[in-house]
């Protein structure tokens, strides 16, 4: 597998931070308060080393969003949250006045939503930065137990390389941690990696 260069993680983690700040942004608007989210965590890792545990998700129900992006470079993008941190960031999204037990009825709606903000943020900002063009399928959701959800998102033996950002989520003092999940196949990572030599050699 492509092992990328500390200059090369250095540059991938400040445009995935400036995606982020921009998610925060639209996230904001959207719950009516402060949202922050922590600079990203990056780590790679070979497909059939990822599960769980390594995630630390193990245990408890997950919430999926998931799109597909393709341009120089193609990837599927999923947004992961324990189940109840995603309820309860509905539950922001579309008022408090809501009841938790209600709020199932709205969640594969505003959790769309979310991923979406998020996930285009995120690949916005990859492209902006690096001067490409990428283009997204609507996003889904889905809930699972953990183990489920983790084996159905490694199931495509093609794409081997697995790219993880750790975000950390505050919204109104509640602390969420999720996951962003980039798999790519090895030619993608190498497109990748090209894209960003470009950028790094044009500053």
């Amino acid at each position: 597998m492509i092992t990328l260069s500390e200059l090369q993680l250095d540059a991938l983690t400040e445009i995935f931070n400036v995606g982020a700040g921009q998610a925060a942004s639209s996230l904001s608007e959207i719950v009516g308060d402060e949202v922050l989210l922590s600079v990203p965590r990056i780590q790679f890792y070979d497909r059939n080393d990822v599960n769980a545990d390594i995630l630390s998700l193990k245990g408890g129900r997950l919430g999926a969003v998931r799109q597909n992006f393709g341009g120089p470079f193609s990837l599927d993008a999923t947004l992961l949250f324990r189940e109840e941190r995603a309820l309860e960031i509905v539950q922001e999204m579309i008022g408090s006045q809501v009841s938790l037990e209600d709020l199932v009825d709205f969640e594969q709606e505003a959790m769309c939503e979310l991923g979406n903000v998020i996930l285009n943020a995120c690949l916005s900002s990859i492209a902006d930065m690096l001067s490409i063009d990428l283009s997204s399928t609507l996003p889904e959701y889905s809930v699972d137990e953990s183990d489920t959800v983790i084996g159905k998102l490694l199931a495509d033996e093609t794409q081997p390389v697995v790219l993880v950002l750790h975000i950390d989520l505050t919204i109104e003092k509640r602390d969420t941690q999720g996951y962003l999940v980039f798999l790519l196949s090895a030619s993608s990572l190498e497109g990748l990696v090209a894209c960003l030599d470009k950028f790094l050699s044009s500053i």
